[in-house]
């Protein structure tokens, strides 16, 4: 299948191949498995900022915690929480913003507020309107694989791997399906994204797998993401907090480029946009 090339956000144009694009997160959640979340505005305006100083090429902000077994939050805390950080962002930066959530009502109102990017951590599975959104208002959607849904996991060991054997296929699997939920929506192959969902639903083991064989993904022929931004298979290796998983990070962050990363999801803007440019040196050539 023919990858896409170009994708349209706004104001700016993401040249797939071109060079490997850096994800800025802004957790305005207080749960946070990272222990970056930020507690107001000024603090997510002053991180925005700094992300952007050292080379973020667009920003992802969230309001509820992704880690293993978090508590969900209302719709209405989280429209608090992240509703007035990207209104101000929309008003001061000039790189895409997008909102990383499940919830219809959330995803809506956070476009109005100037998000250009749908970051949906279950690939339309959960909420399926999503697509229809994406469509309406004509913005990228990331559509990311999610296996905690499958039963059986356990946050100190990951998840029961019985329910399948091929970690990939299981992946490919669940965005070819996502994939075609969008497309039905209406929204057009340029606008969608996939991320093989590092850490959700997978053993560390497995996760470590996908990043090696994120080639495969390449046959769905749309952008990759990846995030592996000091997560639990950067813990199980190294033993490490997640504060001192640096280099961890940038060890996948490289090795995800030269496997097909376009862009990549990270905490640490600073040495990832320096791991980004020598991997794209070697990788594509880029100096």
């Amino acid at each position: 299948m023919d990858k896409v090339k170009v994708t349209r956000c706004g104001k700016t144009e993401f040249q797939w191949g071109k060079r490997t694009y850096i994800m800025g997160i802004i957790n305005v959640s207080p749960d946070s498995f990272s222990g970056d979340g930020v507690a107001t505005i000024e603090d997510a305006m002053t991180q925005a900022r700094q992300f952007i100083y050292e080379g973020a090429d667009m920003l992802d902000v969230g309001g509820e915690s992704t880690r293993p077994n978090s508590t969900s939050i209302s719709t209405d805390e989280e429209l608090k929480r992240v509703i007035p950080v990207i209104e101000r962002l929309a008003r001061t930066v000039a790189v895409p913003i997008s909102i990383d959530t499940m919830k219809y009502e959330v995803a809506r109102q956070a476009l109005a507020a100037g998000a250009v990017i749908l970051n949906d951590q279950w690939g339309l599975k959960k909420e399926p309107r999503l697509a229809q959104l994406a469509a309406e208002k004509g913005v990228p959607l990331i559509l990311m694989s999610n296996q905690r849904d499958k039963g059986g996991y356990d946050t100190k060991v990951g998840r029961d791997t019985s329910f399948y054997q091929d970690v990939m296929a299981e992946v490919i699997a669940f965005l070819r399906g996502s994939i075609e939920t969008a497309h039905k929506a209406g929204v057009p192959k340029e606008n969608i994204i996939i991320d093989p969902g590092i850490g959700f639903g997978k053993m560390w083991q497995q996760d470590i797998e996908i990043i090696r064989r994120l080639q495969e993904l390449k046959a769905l022929g749309q952008p990759i993401l990846i995030g592996t931004s000091r997560k639990s298979l950067i813990k199980m290796v190294l033993d490490l907090p997640a504060n001192q998983r640096v280099e961890g990070t940038a060890a996948t962050v490289a090795i995800g480029i030269a496997n097909g990363a376009d862009i990549v999801r990270v905490h640490d803007v600073k040495q990832m946009v320096r791991v980004c440019k020598m991997a794209d040196a070697i990788v594509r050539g880029v100096s």
